[in-house]
């Protein structure tokens, strides 16, 4: 698959994906509608479809956003220094789609290697296990465990 960002894919965004994604914003904390999903699957960008986390590294950080513990393609996700609001923080964007995406901080679960990934629901499509073949994500199965 060719991952990209075109005009057409931001026109689909709804106004919040857009600010989220296009202008650096953040929702507001248990608000996302990914942050309890708990189902079995991938989340791409919505700008690009290309894949970014899987379900299997989601865990429930109790801070209001969805949490990962690494991304599922290193190379889909870059880190980028963040100095706005008065804090320095890491960034976290998709490479092809250039979507702000959230931020990654050293305080996730040190068992699976200390990092959270704070991501913003706006910035995500889930395709859920049962469909990822079919459109196109079957190569990352292996990274989705079951229900």
């Amino acid at each position: 698959m060719k991952y990209e960002k075109s005009q057409s894919a931001i026109d689909r965004l709804t106004p919040e994906q857009r600010r989220i994604t296009q202008e650096n914003g953040t929702e507001r904390s248990f608000t996302g509608e990914y942050n309890s999903n708990k189902e079995p699957g991938i989340y791409v960008d919505i700008v690009s479809g290309e894949p970014l986390f899987a379900s299997t590294d989601k865990f429930d950080s109790g801070t209001g956003w969805p949490s990962f513990t690494k991304p599922i393609v290193a190379a889909n996700v870059n880190e980028v220094r963040d100095g706005t609001h008065g804090m320095v923080r890491t960034e976290v964007r998709s490479v092809h789609g250039d979507s702000h995406l959230g931020h990654v901080f050293p305080d996730g679960p040190s068992d699976r290697g200390g990092l959270r990934y704070c991501i913003n629901s706006a910035s995500l499509r889930f395709i859920h296990r049962d469909e990822m073949d079919a459109e196109g994500y079957g190569e990352y199965l292996d990274q989705v465990a079951e229900k």
